[in-house]
């Protein structure tokens, strides 16, 4: 299967999206690098960091953290490689906590992701579908997060929403290169 040069893949919490996003990735044939946005803050996401790289090891991954400085790790990425991304919303999550100037950020990272030589994947938590939160800062997030993806799904040539592990296409075309091949 050929990637396209930008893919942005949706969903909710536990959705499916990681797995779809890495298996596109794994099929694609090229070599695979895994950009880490999340941060160990506490025991359940160390956890969670765990079984992510435990899932990777053996399958030719090299990996880069990135949490903070996620449009560096981008052009670090060479052509015959195809970059995950994995995931948007703690890139932005980790901006806001740090007082970031997100949409700046936002900006450097489009602008790095449209010169890329390589295929991106990136996955971004859908946060539309919940209720309205009850908080200043969660409704600020809120809003914040909907306007990345809108965003990054301007500039992306195909876009994914996964659910319940069953990916439904919102823009673009898969391009597959056998009719057979699972998506």
């Amino acid at each position: 299967m050929r990637l396209p040069p930008l893919t942005l893949v949706l969903g909710g919490a536990s959705s499916g999206k990681s797995a779809f996003a890495e298996r596109q990735v794994r099929q694609c044939g090229l070599a695979k690098v895994y950009i880490a946005t999340a941060e160990a803050l506490d025991g359940e996401m160390a956890e969670k960091i765990a079984a992510h790289r435990a899932q990777r090891v053996g399958q030719g991954w090299r990996t880069l953290e990135a949490p903070h400085e996620t449009a560096k790790a981008l052009t670090e990425i060479e052509a015959g490689e195809v970059a995950l991304l994995d995931c948007v919303t703690l890139w932005l999550t980790n901006l806001m906590v740090d007082d970031g100037d997100w949409d700046e950020e936002l900006e450097i990272l489009i602008d790095v992701l449209l010169q890329m030589r390589a295929p991106v994947v990136l996955v971004s938590n859908d946060v539309s579908g919940g209720v309205m939160p009850d908080n200043a800062l969660a409704r600020a997030f809120q809003r914040a997060q909907g306007e990345v993806n809108q965003r990054l799904a301007a500039h992306a040539d195909l876009v994914v929403h996964v659910t319940a592990g069953l990916p439904v296409v919102l823009k673009g075309q898969p391009q597959l290169d056998d009719v057979d091949q699972p998506w």
